[in-house]
């Protein structure tokens, strides 16, 4: 399994940026990647099994998605199991690090096995800096929005 990492501190407490992922169908109010977000039918607004659909900026494909750990305030891990990209199978994991009273360092990992057997094997080493690049916005679009209220322009 492939996979990419990127930390940001966020000048936010660590419920504030907790709160922002964990209001889980607006994931496009500050990821410049997706065009629309919305949770799926029958899904809690957030923590273990809420599920959205994430449409991407490119217009054409989709990921749907799912909480399948949530700690409030400490880690939450997403299971990417359905879309139109290329990828066999992926897993974001979040993890909150309170710095003091009014900063928290957000970690995000993407585990990520790419469709296609062997020659998505050998696509890893060119979707790796795509999704780290990917990973990088999101966090700064997640401080932005937290900080100061900004929702994302998309990509």
């Amino acid at each position: 399994m492939a996979y990419v990492v990127s930390e940001l501190v966020v000048d936010a407490p660590v419920e504030k940026v907790w709160a922002a992922w964990d209001d889980f169908g607006n994931i496009d109010r500050f990821n410049p990647a997706i065009n629309k977000s919305r949770l799926l039918e029958g899904s809690p607004q957030g923590g273990e099994g809420a599920s959205r659909q994430c449409d991407l900026a490119d217009g054409k494909n989709f990921v749907r998605e799912r909480v399948i750990e949530s700690i409030p305030n400490k880690r939450m891990v997403i299971d990417i199991y359905e879309g139109s990209v290329p990828l066999k199978s992926a897993a974001g994991t979040l993890d909150f690090q309170p710095m003091g009273p009014s900063k928290t360092k957000v970690t995000m990992r993407l585990d990520f096995v790419p469709k296609f057997g062997l020659l998505g094997k050998l696509m890893v080493p060119l979707m790796r800096p795509q999704f780290l690049k990917n990973v990088k916005e999101m966090l700064a679009g997640n401080a932005a929005y937290v900080e100061r209220g900004e929702v994302v322009s998309r990509a």
